[in-house]
């Protein structure tokens, strides 16, 4: 009688920890997605502000068309029914254009004071933050996972469950993983 009440608690422990672990794995899953929305949401705000900038800096900057120019294709090029993930080179590139326009920017002294586009330039400075944020804590979501999917026993769980590893938001340009060289 004893061994039975022994296998009866060895078997509902089991039962309770694959419950625990599978509930652990679709929170972590969940997490995961709500990251990657995030980045998603920051990415947008982006790209909706671009084009206020781009109006605001065109009367001033009618030399710089090609610079202008360049952003805008950026821009188009951003796909938008894709996730983060899948367009990170397209919004990798849209960065380095808009790189190229605040640093031309610096050739307009007027464009430079112009309220407008302080405050737009404030804007994308701070959305590209909150990209950063963003894309950090989705790879901190990532690495709990895929940490969980890995190590075991949880990758038992994950096995009988389907649960995979995600992938990380990587750098993917060769040219931003470059140091900067600073001369003097």
């Amino acid at each position: 009688m004893d061994l039975q009440y022994i296998v009866y608690l060895i078997v509902g422990l089991i039962i309770t920890w694959a419950v625990w672990t599978y509930n652990i794995f679709i929170r972590l899953h969940y997490r995961v997605k709500e990251a990657l929305a995030d980045i998603d949401v920051q990415l947008k705000r982006r790209y909706d502000l671009i084009p206020n900038l781009i109006e605001t800096v065109k009367g001033y900057m009618a030399h710089e068309k090609g610079v202008l120019e360049k952003v805008t294709e950026a821009r188009a090029h951003v796909v938008t029914g894709q996730n983060p993930l899948a367009r990170a080179e397209s919004e990798n590139a849209l960065s380095m254009t808009l790189k190229t326009l605040f640093a031309v920017s610096e050739n307009y002294p007027d464009l430079k004071a112009n309220a407008n586009f302080l405050d737009l330039q404030r804007e994308l400075a701070d959305t590209e933050n909150k990209i950063q944020a963003a894309r950090r804590f989705y790879n901190t979501n990532v690495l709990q996972l895929n940490s969980k999917v890995e190590s075991f026993p949880s990758n038992l769980m994950a096995k009988v469950f389907s649960f995979g590893k995600e992938k990380f938001f990587e750098v993917e340009s060769a040219v931003e993983r470059e140091v900067i060289k600073v001369k003097f």
